[in-house]
């Protein structure tokens, strides 16, 4: 009762697809597998970014990044009405 058999798993897989349709599987399985590419994107972007030096923040501010102190923060402070 503890281990599920490979009946238990094709029943599930059955009602799953009964439930979803496969075209609709298909098209979750290509966004996760799209989700995944995309991570490991940025994961491969971020360690170059680490190696070289530079951030992400960085490269979207351009010219502008050498301006600002590397250790401010800039915050706007709003008071409560």
């Amino acid at each position: 009762m503890g281990s599920l058999s490979i009946w238990h798993w094709l029943i599930v897989l059955v009602i799953v697809m009964m439930v979803f349709g496969t075209k609709k599987l298909k098209n979750m399985g290509s966004d996760l597998g799209s989700a995944v590419k995309g991570f490991k994107d940025g994961m491969r972007d971020g360690d170059a970014a680490a190696t070289s030096g530079t951030t992400a923040a960085d490269k979207q501010l351009g010219p502008q990044a050498g301006a600002v102190k590397k250790d401010t923060i800039d915050v706007e402070a709003k008071e409560k009405s």
